[in-house]
This record gives C-alpha cells, structure tokens and sequence, in this order.
C-alpha cells in the first residue's frame, strides 16, 4: 500500500450506517489520513430525488433491526435515539464551527447513537456542549453563523459535484465508495489500487442504462 493516503469521509449525524462507519475508522491503517466533511444528507436525497430508509414505511422496522444486528455483530454501542429522523443541523453546524475534526465527528455522534440522545432535548443537548468546553450561548452563536450555515451548504454542494450519492460516503483516489459495508472494498482498493482495472470491473462499468421509470 502507498503510504499516506487520503480517505474524504462525508457523513450527517442522522446516519446511523454513518455513526457505525465512524466507529469502525480504526480498521484504515494508521498512514491513511482521514479528511472528516459534515454534510446534510437531506439535501444529497433531494438532488438525487429520492429518500432515506427511514422513511420509506417498511424499510423502517428492517433498517433498525439491521442496525441492531450490525452495531452487536462489529461490537459496536448503540442506543437509538427517541426519534428518526430527526433534523441534524445543530450538530452539523456545530461539528463545521467546531473545525471538523475526527474527535469532534466521534463526540457527536455519540451523544446521538451512543447515548441515544435528542439535539432538541435542552438538558441533553446542554450537557453535550458541556462537554465540549462550551456555553449555551456560545454553541447558539456557532450554530447560527451565518459563514458555518454557508459551509455546511458548500460541503454538501461540494459532495454533490464529486459524485456523493448517501452516507457514509468516501472518496479515495477520486474513486467513490458508499455504505458502512463498503470499508472493506476500501482497504481491499488500499492495498490494490489496480483493482478497477481488473475485466470485471471494467465491464461492471460498461453496464447499459435499460428501462427508465418516470
């Protein structure tokens, strides 16, 4: 593997296949530089016109249950919190104000799918920003700044033109990976860069567009 490479991690803290992927980033190797980019994945379901798992009626009893299954399979805490969805801006800002470090990401996370906790419960919410060091006032003033609102629609407009279709989402080597199931393909693409060059790949890239529902 070439060492020092770099992983784009796009991620909401609405997710939980995000918070499971941000749980897991230990399995890249220590030479791999993660690059964290919050981005409302809202407005990545909105471009592409379609929608969540969570709201589609009966994906939403399978997806929690696979979540479930997922988090106790890779040994991964998990509580769930007391709604899904739920509107993650505050969080989003927040992480962006808060400078988009790995830490930061892990925090709130956490405080979402860790601690099953709500952005909108103001005892929970006011312990969270506690925690990172903050006052009430202070994380209001960063959650509404206009410049921190600008970034969060430029990274996910930025997401957008890059090919960012859901989260988790990862761009390594210009090549555009997805899912929390997708970190293994990613550590297989580390050590074999040629891997899209392989007659399979190629010709999973040939594939034809057929029938198009209107």
């Amino acid at each position: 593997m070439t060492p020092v490479k770099k992983i784009v991690w796009y991620y909401d803290f609405i997710s939980p296949y995000a918070y499971l992927a941000s749980q897991a980033l230990e399995r890249f190797p220590e030479a791999v530089a993660i690059e964290c980019r919050p981005i409302l994945f809202a407005g990545i379901l909105k471009q592409w016109d379609t929608r969540g798992p969570g709201e589609i009626t009966p994906m939403r009893k399978f997806t929690y249950r696979q979540i479930a299954w997922l988090a106790r399979k890779n040994d991964i805490s998990i509580n769930f919190p007391p709604i899904h969805p739920f509107n993650p801006l505050k969080l989003l800002r927040l992480n962006i104000a808060l400078g988009d470090r790995l830490e930061v990401a892990d925090r709130l996370f956490r405080f979402v799918w860790t601690e099953g906790n709500s952005s909108d419960d103001q005892d929970a919410w006011g312990e969270l920003v506690a925690d990172l060091g903050l006052t009430l006032e202070q994380a209001e003033g960063m959650v509404n700044d206009p410049d921190v609102k600008r970034k969060l629609v430029a990274e996910t407009e930025c997401a957008i033109e890059q090919g960012i279709f859901g989260v988790p989402g990862f761009i390594v080597d210009g090549e555009v990976f997805w899912g929390f199931d997708s970190m293994p393909f990613i550590l297989d693409f580390l050590k074999e860069p040629g891997l899209f060059t392989q007659a399979t790949m190629l010709q999973a890239d040939g594939v034809g567009e057929g029938i198009k529902r209107k």
